[in-house]
């Protein structure tokens, strides 16, 4: 995954994370494919402060990985609706 070095992360919109908090904290970088990838990995390791919350974040990832060309399996844990 490229390195993502805190100057290129304060480059980032909020639009290119997949959660954003409501103290504005940035989760989850989704502007590549290798942090796409990484999203997908961490999703269900992500503390988010609502359920709502955290299906907004799975949609977003899902639609990046659409956007990226990554095949999602349909047993990953991203690829379920959140609990």
């Amino acid at each position: 995954m490229a390195e993502l070095d805190e100057q290129d992360r304060k480059k980032l919109r909020k639009t290119q994370f997949a959660y954003v908090d409501s103290d504005g904290g940035e989760h989850l970088p989704i502007h590549d494919e290798s942090h796409v990838r990484n999203a997908m990995a961490r999703w269900n390791q992500t503390d988010f402060e609502s359920k709502a919350a955290k299906q907004r974040a799975r949609r977003k990832i899902v639609a990046a990985a659409r956007k990226h060309g990554i095949e999602i399996s349909e047993d990953a844990n991203v690829a379920k609706p959140a609990r």
